[in-house]
């Protein structure tokens, strides 16, 4: 189907606005900054507002660090399911501020506890350092369930773009390395080829959010070449995708990922797993997050909730 009307005038604007981005040159921290406050603009503008959760931070120790996870807790009794979330913005970008709706909606629709990871950021911090943040944030959630209100033997991962590339890599480590066991993982609009050898990376065209040419200055910020092929930076490039969480992966018609999330889907099945993966017509990379403005958005949205919901109750029908 055609792009949604909706999203006319927002790519119009993208693609005026890449002229005035800021300067290359500057350091990637000011450059950041800049960003960020575009970012914090368009998440105040593009979202329903969250409910009500109670939210507190908590420091994480990390190799040669800490970390922030932030966690978001419904008004609910017992221990609930748990779900690690790791916000994208091409491993460079992002902050926890910017998905606090997104997380708090799906703690309330899902009804679980939500972890939010405030990974280290390329290119200060490069591959694999991300992906460790990530499964240290799980060990921590596991073992901290009890405290936190977890239920540790249902846990879940997910995440969108570039955080659903590290969550995908997480249940990989969890996988490697006995835990913690996973019923679930989420996601939405994933990088999960990072050599960019899926059809719709070079084969869409048009007016994009992500192009081929961000993705791969993207890419450059986070991994050294030799290191693309590695499962952990490309989880579709895995050889072995036995023994993992059954899987809801969402992608977007006009997002030149499409590919990468239909193919790890069809490979995890093959593998002997469970995914489920829906294209929505019309969307755009990003565009998920427009409940505001946009019904299929908030669609998309019930259906994760829906789908968690299913896994942390133990059920799951395959549809690929």
């Amino acid at each position: 189907m055609p792009l949604l009307p909706e999203l006319v005038p927002m790519l119009a604007r993208i693609e005026a606005a890449r002229a005035h981005l800021p300067d290359a040159a500057l350091p990637v921290a000011d450059r950041r900054a800049a960003i960020h406050r575009g970012m914090d603009q368009r998440a105040a503008a593009v979202a329903l507002p969250p409910p009500p959760v109670a939210v507190t931070d908590h420091t994480v120790p990390v190799e040669d660090g800490e970390i922030t996870v932030r966690v978001y807790r419904p008004d609910a009794e017992g221990p609930l399911p748990g779900h690690l979330y790791v916000h994208g913005g091409g491993w460079w970008l992002g902050t926890l501020a910017h998905r606090d709706t997104v997380c708090a909606r799906r703690a309330v629709d899902a009804g679980c506890v939500v972890a939010s990871v405030a990974h280290r950021l390329a290119p200060e911090h490069r591959f694999p350092v991300p992906v460790r943040d990530c499964a240290a944030a799980l060990a921590w959630l596991a073992s901290r369930a009890a405290t936190l209100g977890v239920d540790a033997s249902r846990l879940s991962v997910g995440g969108d773009s570039s955080g659903a590339n590290l969550a995908a890599a997480t249940t990989l480590v969890a996988r490697a390395e006995g835990g913690p066991a996973l019923v679930a993982q989420v996601l939405e609009i994933p990088a999960l080829d990072l050599t960019m050898s899926q059809p719709s990376v070079a084969g869409l065209t048009g007016p994009l959010v992500l192009t081929r040419d961000d993705l791969a200055a993207d890419i450059a910020r986070y991994a050294d070449p030799a290191d693309l092929g590695d499962p952990y930076a490309s989880p579709l490039l895995t050889p072995d995708l036995s023994g993992l969480p059954p899987a809801l992966v969402m992608t977007a018609e006009f997002d030149i990922l499409r590919d990468d999330g239909a193919a790890y889907a069809r490979r995890l099945v093959e593998a002997g797993g469970s995914a489920r993966v829906v294209e929505w017509p019309g969307h755009v990379h990003g565009s998920h997050e427009m409940t505001a403005t946009l019904e299929s958005a908030r669609e998309w949205q019930a259906q994760v909730a829906a789908f968690l919901r299913e896994r942390h109750q133990g059920s799951f029908a395959v549809e690929v």
